[in-house]
């Protein structure tokens, strides 16, 4: 096995779970079962393989950072429940 049930008592302890002895038992299964697979993953040849991002190849998902007007700041406060003509006025919160 990877991974021994004391292992997994041992990180739900530290995780704070209280677990009895059959959830440990599964856990303890799940857990070997995805770290067999990660070995087998370990196993591919990847050297031809470009690293990557993202699994799209996406370009220009970013626009151009350019100089635009904005709205007026009476416009932006017209709705604000309170202003002091130039910022919003909001609840001291501590």
């Amino acid at each position: 096995m990877k991974i021994t049930m004391d292992e997994v008592r041992h990180v739900a302890m530290l995780a704070r779970l209280k677990l009895d002895d059959a959830r440990l038992e599964q856990l303890t299964r799940q857990m070997d079962d995805i770290l067999r697979y990660m070995d087998k993953l370990g196993e591919l040849d990847t050297t031809d393989v470009p690293p990557t991002t993202h699994a799209l190849n996406l370009t220009g998902a970013m626009r151009n950072d350019e100089v635009r007007p904005s709205a007026r700041r009476e416009e932006l406060l017209a709705n604000a429940p309170a202003s002091d003509g130039e910022n919003f006025v909001v609840p001291k919160v501590i």
